[in-house]
This record gives structure tokens, sequence and C-alpha cells, in this order.
């Protein structure tokens, strides 16, 4: 069985920095491979297969964040992607915006949050 723990968190400032990087991070991410891949079907007709590690090296500041956070954005645009094409009705994923409601997913490593 797997469990969710949602917290209310009262960050110190250095912790809301972090958190700020990351949510950027995340969404910046998520847009740029959906661009990507918007931009290789519109070429080859073809759903193209990319990870956030092929972008650490062009743009050093996804280094400095959750790499799992980061994961998970991919995860959660595949599905969507896949979604898509799968039933039409639930309609393209859509690109993020920084107004709005922010969150990220990361994994639990050993007990560790």
């Amino acid at each position: 069985m797997l469990k969710a723990y949602k917290y209310r968190i009262y960050p110190i400032k250095e912790q809301e920095e972090y958190f700020a990087k990351v949510f950027g991070c995340v969404r910046f991410i998520y847009n740029k491979m959906l661009h990507d891949k918007i931009e290789h079907y519109k070429q080859t007709g073809e759903m193209l297969n990319n990870t956030p590690a092929q972008y650490k090296k062009e743009y050093s500041f996804l280094k400095e964040v959750d790499s799992l956070a980061l994961a998970n954005s991919q995860l959660n645009l595949e599905k969507a992607y896949k979604n898509f094409f799968r039933d039409k009705k639930i309609g393209f994923p859509k690109f993020k915006k920084k107004k709005g409601y922010q969150s990220y997913t990361t994994n639990n490593q050993n007990g560790t949050v």
C-alpha cells in the first residue's frame, strides 16, 4: 500500500529561496520538454523521448535543484502526452504558468523527506 503525506511548512529565508528555485526549474523543464516534443512531432511525426538530464549541460541552474523533482516533472509530462494521444477529448498538455498554484513532487529516499 502506498502512502502520501501532505505537509504545511513554514520555511526560513534560505528554504524559501530553494523552493522558489525548485518551482521555477520544474516549470522550466516541463515547458522546455513540451516545446521540444511539439517541435519534434511537427518535423518528424514521431514522439520525442527526452529527459531532464539532457538539458543540464545547457542549463547549469538545473543542477542546483532536486533531480527527483525534475524526473517527476518528466513523468507528469509523459503521462499527459500519452493520455492526449490515447483520448483526444482529454486535451493537449498545457504549458505551466508562473502565476497561481505551484507545487512539485519528490521521492522519499531512505526515510528522508
